[in-house]
């Protein structure tokens, strides 16, 4: 007994943040938090991260397929053809939503991040983004280098991680990217985390998506927010919100994954 029980703990330890969300996949194909039903939004951000590590999942594709109707806002259908893309092929249905959403001055739907989030599922999919997307963007980063995620609204770290990436998938280079990256490497904190906003504290969701920012631009994240990370894994293989709370783990790792595998989006 003793030694099973030995053994059962070095095989909690060495469990993957992959083996986490896989384990979080239901019989459906979708993604859900323990005890709770899937949700293609859910699905989606698993797909995302579990891609991003070079596993396939066609399964959940068929899910997303057939829940794109509960997508509601823009955002969401947006984060769906990004999954979609990944793991079979953005379906023409959603690819139509995003396009139905541009807007003569260069928005993509009513907020910044559902431009950003257009702009990051477009070109995951292989399709065009109009022109004056980019100068839309660019006509909304704030005096402190940052995005927030409406216009007028102020600034927060992962709108700005975005922002940095749907930028180099539009090919935008200099200063707007050192500004924006400056105002990211400011919220950065001293255990080495990024917070949302000045004075929230450190959370894992806000360094991935600073870490992937950084990669997107071709610099370097740094050694402490990767050693950040590393603090905040579970033995289950999962990763805590923060220091202090341990909520959604499924959704958190699956955020978390892409920067561990320094992957920026739109993958490639």
């Amino acid at each position: 007994m003793g030694v099973k029980l030995v053994v059962a703990a070095a095989t909690i330890a060495l469990a993957s943040p992959t083996a986490f969300v896989q384990s979080r996949q239901l019989p459906d194909g979708g993604f859900a938090e323990q005890g709770r039903t899937a949700s293609p939004e859910l699905t989606a951000w698993a797909v995302l991260g579990l891609r991003s590590t070079g596993i396939a999942t066609a399964k959940a594709h068929d899910f997303l397929v057939a829940h794109e109707g509960e997508l509601a806002k823009t955002t969401d259908v947006e984060l769906a053809v990004a999954a979609e893309a990944v793991s079979g092929g953005a379906s023409p249905r959603l690819l139509a939503r995003v396009r139905a959403a541009e807007r003569p001055n260069g928005a993509i739907g009513p907020l910044l991040n559902s431009t950003i989030w257009g702009v990051l599922a477009l070109r995951q999919a292989g399709e065009p983004v109009p022109p004056q997307t980019a100068r839309y963007l660019l006509a909304h980063q704030t005096r402190s280098g940052g995005f927030g995620w409406a216009v007028g609204i102020a600034a927060d770290s992962n709108d700005t991680a975005a922002a940095v990436e749907a930028l180099v998938a539009l090919r935008v280079r200099g200063a707007p990217l050192r500004r924006a990256l400056a105002y990211l490497r400011r919220r950065q904190v001293r255990d080495g985390g990024f917070e949302l906003q000045p004075g929230r504290g450190s959370d894992a969701q806000s360094t991935a998506w600073a870490i992937q920012a950084f990669l997107a631009a071709g610099r370097d994240p740094g050694a402490r927010a990767f050693a950040y990370l590393r603090r905040r894994r579970r033995r289950d293989g999962s990763f805590r919100y923060s220091t202090r709370y341990t909520a959604t783990p499924a959704w958190v790792t699956s955020q978390v994954l892409p920067a561990l595998a320094r992957k920026p989006f739109p993958l490639r």
